[in-house]
């Protein structure tokens, strides 16, 4: 009777992907400004729930932010995914104003009106982004620290290049 351990090679920070056939993967919890820039990333398992890693994100927000107000509230657009009670008050505790799709209500709004701009897509993109590094598309690190450092890099490059087509 053999025993069942883990390949020596998959490293830290992974977890059985629901969609791959439970491979072993990587899930990356994302934090962007309203043009793409990254603010904030963490990793985690593959088999770990989006909402569950909400704190951990905000809380690895580097930059100062400016002190929230009436006027000039700081918005947190999130899908269907993040509607529950503990995400709503985490979005309160960070002093942040919560825009979250209830479960049903996309369904309902079949028809899109041009004055709206998408709020959530601008995280899909940055993804995309991130996946146009090799490095990151397939995790070959087998520790965790020197794949988030290779996402920290890459966050710093995408900043880098949005900086200069800002000018």
């Amino acid at each position: 009777m053999g025993r069942w351990q883990k390949p020596r090679w998959e490293g830290k920070k992974t977890g059985a992907n629901p969609t791959d056939r439970a491979k072993g993967g990587v899930k990356r919890s994302l934090l962007t400004e309203a043009q793409g820039v990254p603010i904030a990333v963490v990793i985690d398992g593959a088999n770990r729930h989006d909402m569950k890693m909400l704190r951990q994100t905000l809380e690895s927000i580097e930059v100062d932010r400016p002190e929230p107000t009436s006027r000039k509230p700081q918005g947190l657009c999130l899908d269907t995914g993040y509607d529950y009670d503990e995400v709503w008050g985490l979005a309160e505790e960070f002093k942040f104003t919560a825009h979250i799709r209830s479960r049903g209500e996309e369904a309902k709004e079949i028809q899109r009106t041009a004055r709206h701009k998408a709020r959530r897509w601008v995280v899909e993109r940055t993804h995309s982004w991130l996946n146009r590094f090799r490095r990151l598309l397939i995790r070959w690190e087998k520790r965790a620290d020197t794949f988030l450092a290779m996402l920290h890099l890459a966050c710093g490059i995408i900043t880098w290049r949005a900086t200069d087509l800002l000018k």
